[in-house]
């Protein structure tokens, strides 16, 4: 497997370097049939999901399969397990009192408090493969597939499949991260927001039902996997096209009614349909998310820095008022000053951008005011920024800040990166073509020690991976079991 990685990013690499960025793209030299894969963008795309979802199955089956260790993993499995029963819930238990955890509700049904994207995926991958974590190498090999084609409506083809590549080895994304080895989420959302992505670019090409369609669909990914933050993402793409639609450069208006409109409206109404009946089935309203009922039971933090703290709940556990008192608070009472709040706030977006960037950041610091100036010229690279500053500013006004939150702008992150690394070829084709090898080299350099770290560590003695045994050990046995548990003094919430 690792092999083929390597030859896979070779090839991306010879054929990315063989281009330049001057006014009017240099014709691509004579390549041989191997390399010429880039011009088929379908065979490409489809190589490129199968590469990513056999290499971090490859990954997980020689690291060893995950264990869930958080409490969201948790929350996400809880929802699997019901899809796969054929239930959207499950009724209160008469004792629900003693069975309530992190990130779920009891009333009115037992249900994760998220969205059911994420554990749609999981609850394919326990009826395809026997265990979740099928669904993560199968979301994370979609995610791949999805970012490839986006890039293709981005960039010259070549480019294309050498940053799906650099996404598939990506070292904090990529096929040894959580993103593809745990139960957490992020590929689901990065899916839909590339197809919304590539989609947008394609219309105001070519307008087809195909392509709305296929946008479409990628607003409804997000919608079911990270609403809040899909909105924001898509909100500046639904601008654009409005604009375009009623601009000169718009297409007629039965073309835009037929085409765009008409199909985005009749599958996000289906979609939207569809959330309001699992809603209805969960919370007994169709326009009431589990969220909600989760945050007004259990929350004293707000989600968005504008709110008021809650007054503290009853809680019927000490474990969990620890976590939303001793955790969940503190990341909130940074509002009472401004100047902390600023430094955070502002460190905390500095951090998960790196953590979504890692090694790409280094092209872009290189040309850091090429890329700037460069993308001022170019309408559709100023939207690009406008979509990735519009959503990672509003990432600012929530309490809680993670990387996956970033999910449906990460095809963004590599249009950039590429870019940069074309305007390096443009200035100085020696050095240009040198960072472009060196950059997916380093790349996979890492990912291939953070595996074998991992590999190499024993973690039979963590608590998550006992009570795995515990689990194992119990379901091997005939009959049902209750466990009681009696937290430890060290306990951590």
């Amino acid at each position: 497997m690792t092999y083929c990685i390597i030859r896979s990013v070779r090839l991306a690499i010879n054929c990315a370097a063989a281009e330049s960025i001057a006014a009017n793209f240099l014709p691509p030299p004579t390549l041989t049939k191997p390399a010429q894969i880039a011009d088929h963008q379908w065979l490409a795309v489809i190589l490129v999901g199968l590469l990513a979802f056999c290499g971090s199955a490859a990954i997980g089956l020689t690291v060893g399969v995950t264990v869930p260790r958080v409490h969201d993993e948790f929350s996400y499995l809880l929802a699997a397990d019901t899809f796969v029963q054929g239930r959207l819930t499950n009724p209160t238990h008469p004792m629900w009192v003693h069975f309530e955890s992190f990130h779920i509700i009891q009333q009115p049904s037992y249900m994760s408090k998220y969205p059911p994207g994420q554990g749609l995926i999981l609850a394919a991958g326990k009826v395809l493969g026997g265990h979740p974590i099928v669904g993560v190498w199968l979301s994370f090999g979609l995610m791949c597939a999805a970012i490839c084609w986006m890039l293709y409506a981005w960039l010259p083809p070549r480019w294309a499949l050498f940053g799906a590549l650099l996404a598939v080895i990506h070292p904090f994304l990529g096929i040894g991260s959580y993103w593809a080895q745990g139960y957490w989420g992020g590929a689901v959302a990065t899916t839909g927001g590339a197809l919304v992505l590539g989609g947008v670019r394609r219309l105001t090409r070519d307008p087809r039902v195909l392509y709305s369609s296929r946008m479409s669909v990628g607003l409804g990914i997000l919608a079911i996997s990270r609403p809040y933050e899909g909105l924001l993402a898509s909100l500046p793409v639904a601008v654009f096209i409005f604009i375009w639609m009623f601009g000169k450069r718009g297409p007629a208006t039965t073309t835009s009614i037929g085409r765009i409109v008409l199909p985005v409206i009749l599958i996000v109404a289906v979609i939207a349909a569809a959330m309001g009946i699992y809603n209805f089935k969960v919370t007994g309203d169709p326009l009431r998310m589990p969220y909600q009922i989760h945050e007004e039971t259990y929350a004293m933090g707000p989600l968005f820095i504008w709110q008021d703290p809650r007054p503290e709940p009853k809680y019927h556990h000490q474990v969990i008022r620890d976590f939303h008192k001793d955790f969940a608070m503190p990341l909130y009472d940074f509002k009472s000053s401004p100047l902390r709040f600023i430094v955070i706030k502002m460190a905390g977006l500095f951090l998960v951008a790196f953590q979504a960037l890692h090694i790409l950041v280094i092209p872009l610091i290189g040309r850091f005011t090429t890329v700037i100036a460069w993308t001022m010229r170019n309408r559709w690279a100023r939207r690009a920024i406008v979509i990735y500053c519009f959503l990672t500013l509003a990432l600012l006004t929530e309490s809680f800040l993670w990387v996956h939150y970033l999910a449906p702008i990460i095809g963004l992150n590599y249009f950039f990166a590429l870019i940069a690394m074309r305007l390096w070829q443009w200035r100085n084709k020696r050095v240009g073509k040198l960072i472009t090898r060196l950059i997916p080299i380093f790349t996979l350099a890492i990912t291939l020690l953070l595996t074998i770290s991992a590999a190499s560590q024993d973690q039979s003695n963590a608590w998550y991976h006992r009570r795995a045994e515990l689990l194992r050990r119990l379901q091997a046995q005939e009959g049902k079991h209750l466990i009681v548990v009696s937290y430890g003094a060290k306990h951590s919430f």
